[in-house]
């Protein structure tokens, strides 16, 4: 049995699988969890990142105000599903990641500048007062997450390099850094194949450590004559190079099926950027964007995942 290498999490958010569902991951039956009410100026809430904090959550939420500007602000809950979200943005940008290093937590998200999409980085000790770094990828680049450990002494950066329009590279790429400010030793991870991810491929949450190498959650999108749909997949990744895939499934694991995920601003999508983890049971809670209006959560266990990623292996 696969097991995660990592924290105990006693209050992770959790419900146990359907009676007679046949997939390895399952919806939260109360979704959405956060929506536009969460925050009085907001046109919608979505594709956003959080941690376990104190006794607690925190997070970080792209949040779409009524210009359509985008912004990100913090949040705060006891459960991690009932969330008190902060009214003063701390950046503008989208798509934030979030992970824990050292003590230290680092913010990854998408910067908007004259010259495209580049990635920027932050930390904090409190969710109060942030230390921005250099921008990782400039230009152009969006799906910036980091692993949360050191690899071989340096912080490791998943990314997708893309354009200032709607994206036609669709590989994710790593690279290095020993101080998360010289970045370099950039190498290919993975490119999108066919069908259900054929036209491109980015990081979703922080990478999962487990006994098997790295379990990343990304996002797929198809291109049909609907135009995108956002799909939710997973590979494994070498513990010691990343960027070697081991086993990579040929399907989908979460894919817009619901009302919440099929409409609204942006329809047709699943979109993961955070996942919370228990090592004493392999339990798995992943928030992902639905739609790009609202904040979902589904459930898995590292089992599970692994053993679906080994039986519907692409790498075979």
């Amino acid at each position: 049995m696969a097991k995660i290498i990592g924290k105990s999490m006693k209050n992770i958010p959790w419900q146990e699988k359907p009676s007679g569902y046949e997939y390895p991951v399952w919806r939260y039956d109360g979704n959405p969890v956060i929506t536009r009410d969460n925050l009085r100026f907001a046109n919608s809430i979505f594709n956003s990142a959080v941690v376990p904090y104190g006794d607690g959550f925190a997070g970080v939420f792209r949040v779409d105000i009524r210009t359509r500007d985008q912004v990100i602000v913090t949040g705060f809950s006891k459960d991690a599903i009932n969330w008190e979200l902060e009214d003063k943005y701390i950046f503008e940008g989208y798509d934030p990641r979030l992970c824990e290093i050292d003590g230290e937590y680092y913010l990854t998200w998408v910067k908007l500048t004259p010259q495209g999409t580049v990635i920027g980085v932050a930390s904090t000790k409190d969710f109060r007062q942030w230390r921005e770094y250099e921008d990782a990828c400039y230009p152009v680049a969006r799906n910036g997450v980091l692993f949360p450990r050191k690899i071989n002494g340096e912080y490791v950066l998943l990314v997708r390099p893309c354009d200032r329009g709607h994206t036609p590279y669709g590989d994710i790429f790593l690279m290095h850094s020993k101080d998360l400010t010289y970045w370099g030793r950039h190498r290919f991870v993975m490119s999108p194949v066919k069908n259900w991810e054929m036209t491109k491929v980015g990081a979703g949450p922080t990478p999962i450590e487990t006994d098997e190498g790295w379990l990343m959650f990304y996002h797929g999108v198809l291109t049909s004559c609907n135009g995108f749909t956002y799909s939710m997949g997973a590979a494994i990744l070498d513990k010691d190079e990343p960027w070697k895939v081991l086993h990579r499934a040929d399907s989908f694991l979460l894919a817009p099926h619901e009302l919440y995920e099929c409409v609204g601003d942006v329809p047709n999508v699943v979109f993961p950027c955070a996942a919370l983890t228990d090592a004493d049971t392999g339990r798995i809670a992943i928030y992902y964007g639905a739609a790009d209006t609202s904040v979902a959560l589904a459930f898995t266990t590292v089992d599970e995942t692994v053993e679906y990623i080994k039986a519907h292996d692409l790498m075979k």
